[in-house]
């Protein structure tokens, strides 16, 4: 098992930068892929970022491309994502989740439990 903690999300305005932090426990060896997803109300959540666990090239949404950034430290087991330029628009409730080595997409990823970003203008 893996256990997925978010941090860092708030109310801040537009144009302002925000940091999430994921903290990743349990079974780590079990991870292939990291990812940072996001839901509104009313909308599927959606895949905004990731990358593989052991590094390597990162995947980003065209939504937030330029602006965001998800990194790992491996020593302290944490996956972060650097929001700068924050539009009102990416209010959402963002998720940490962490893909099995041997599935394929993300259906059987452990889940964090969300936090919330509000950004006004």
């Amino acid at each position: 098992q893996v256990q997925l903690v978010e941090s860092g999300g708030g109310l801040v305005q537009a144009g302002d930068p925000l940091r999430l932090s994921c903290a990743v426990s349990g079974s780590i060896s079990s991870i292939s892929v990291m990812g940072w997803y996001r839901q509104t109300l009313g909308k599927e959540r959606e895949l905004i970022a990731a990358a593989r666990w052991s590094g390597g090239t990162s995947y980003y949404h065209n939504s937030v491309k330029g602006r965001f950034t998800i990194s790992r430290d491996n020593a302290e087991n944490t996956v972060y994502l650097q929001m700068n330029s924050l539009k009102p628009e990416d209010t959402a409730i963002y998720y940490c989740a962490a893909a099995k080595k041997g599935t394929t997409g993300w259906e059987d990823a452990y889940w964090g439990r969300g936090t919330q970003v509000t950004v006004s203008l």
